[in-house]
């Protein structure tokens, strides 16, 4: 494979505990209405929730294929298809509220599939059913499958924090980049003729805030920072206690989102006993998800758990916790309103000016 991705001088990471997210997308509606509430961009979602195990979005990514193989060559990969994102609809909301014939809330337009369709549904049969929420935005991966992919060169991977953005003045939507992200991230402008996608709220972050989908989270969920950075969170959970691992990492593309593995409670026997062995998310499910480094760091959770019980300090414990907001961001605490201008919300049509795109 032919490495077009320069190593950055340090990489921005993401961690989300999965075990605390509660599917609620207050993160989808801040990314929503901060980067792609324009024109062309109604069916967009850079940040979204999917209910696993599901179909998520688009419709069945993980069965596109994408990334890299173990020979290190491109994966054959399949195109998601409009109707595989969902179309965007609207309501009669002023036909209800203001005294139309129709006193029910209806969708303006047939729809087959849409973001997050399959939400809450999740596997299993009572009284071991079972499901989770996992936030997805582009990984910004250490070697990402899209810029190899594009003809154009119009995809570049930042040297000084290593987020992976889209030159729009270079891009012709070709859609091969689309085609080659594993975890289909990338998402088509018809109006503009252009790929776009999460652009890790750069204009928040180089003024020292964190994205808005991390900052608005409810649930204290999502970590962020430098990898290097040893004071940070995301290098405490990532590195230095190993239980914050990468989603599918057989699809060779080193993404930088890390997920804290869910824990499940064990399986009730139909006598009522328990299954202390078994736990109600199938272990083959997570081992499908996360490789076989999900076992050691669930083992560690597991510790760690215990260790709080018995009434012992836990470091990794009281970091997941998050008592402070502050501490989940690596530095990057500086709150919006303080700043001169609205960071983040401008025209992506001109977000790659010439003197900035390539720093």
């Amino acid at each position: 494979m032919a490495d077009r991705a320069p190593t950055p001088r340090r990489q921005l990471a993401m961690v989300f505990d999965l075990n605390k997210c509660l599917g609620c997308q207050t993160c989808t509606i801040a990314c929503k209405t901060l980067w792609t509430d324009q024109e062309g961009m109604e069916h967009m979602w850079w940040n979204v929730v999917n209910t696993l195990p599901g179909a998520g979005s688009p419709r069945n990514w993980m069965d596109l294929a994408g990334g890299f193989g173990p020979d290190e060559k491109a994966r054959s990969s399949q195109l998601p298809t409009s109707e595989d994102f969902g179309v965007a609809w609207d309501y009669n909301y002023d036909e209800v509220w203001n005294g139309g014939p129709n006193t029910v809330l209806s969708k303006d337009r047939e729809t087959k599939w849409g973001m997050n369709w399959d939400e809450d549904e999740g596997a299993g049969e009572w009284p071991n059913s079972y499901f989770f929420y996992l936030p997805r935005l582009c990984m910004h991966c250490t070697r990402p499958a899209c810029l190899e992919a594009c003809p154009r060169t119009a995809i570049y991977k930042r040297e000084d924090n290593g987020t992976v953005l889209i030159d729009e003045e270079r891009c012709h939507g070709y859609r091969f980049c689309a085609e080659a992200c594993p975890y289909k991230r990338i998402y088509f402008n018809p109006q503009r003729r252009i790929s776009q996608k999460c652009v890790l709220c750069f204009a928040r972050v180089e003024q020292g805030v964190a994205p808005a989908c991390m900052r608005q989270c409810p649930g204290r969920v999502r970590f962020f920072g430098y990898l290097d950075d040893e004071n940070s969170a995301v290098y405490k959970l990532v590195k230095k206690w190993k239980v914050a691992i990468p989603l599918h990492p057989e699809f060779g593309t080193e993404p930088n989102l890390f997920y804290v593995p869910p824990l499940a409670p064990p399986r009730l026997l139909p006598n009522g006993d328990v299954d202390e062995d078994n736990p109600r998310i199938p272990k083959e499910y997570l081992e499908w998800l996360f490789g076989t480094d999900v076992w050691p760091a669930l083992d560690t959770l597991k510790g760690e758990i215990e260790k709080r019980h018995n009434g012992e300090p836990s470091e990794l414990m009281d970091t997941l916790i998050a008592y402070l907001h502050k501490d989940m961001f690596g530095g990057f605490t500086k709150d919006p309103g303080t700043l001169d201008r609205k960071p983040g919300h401008v025209d992506t049509g001109q977000l790659f000016s010439p003197g900035t795109k390539r720093t």
